[in-house]
């Protein structure tokens, strides 16, 4: 299941504000509708894991956006012949 919650983070990653929320929210219910917890303080730790593997995916976003910028900046920048 944590693969599941690093795709939600890669796929939302650009707007890490929405994915880092709401990925710790679909983990807690998950969790609670499969039984895997019940109202408990697993819930919490369960959700702050959830958290943590969907700010991996976020940060793995992130990066790649962030090299693909300098990359075509750096790539754009270069004069163009007559």
């Amino acid at each position: 299941m944590i693969p599941t919650m690093i795709l939600v983070g890669l796929v939302l990653g650009r707007w890490w504000w929405l994915a880092l929320p709401s990925g710790a929210l679909l983990w807690g219910v998950l969790l609670l509708v499969t039984g895997a917890t019940g109202l408990d303080a697993g819930l919490a730790e369960g959700i702050a894991l959830g958290l943590a593997n969907c700010g991996v995916g976020v940060l793995i976003h992130q990066a790649f956006l962030h090299g693909t910028r300098r990359w075509r900046g750096r790539h754009n920048a270069r004069p163009t012949l007559p």
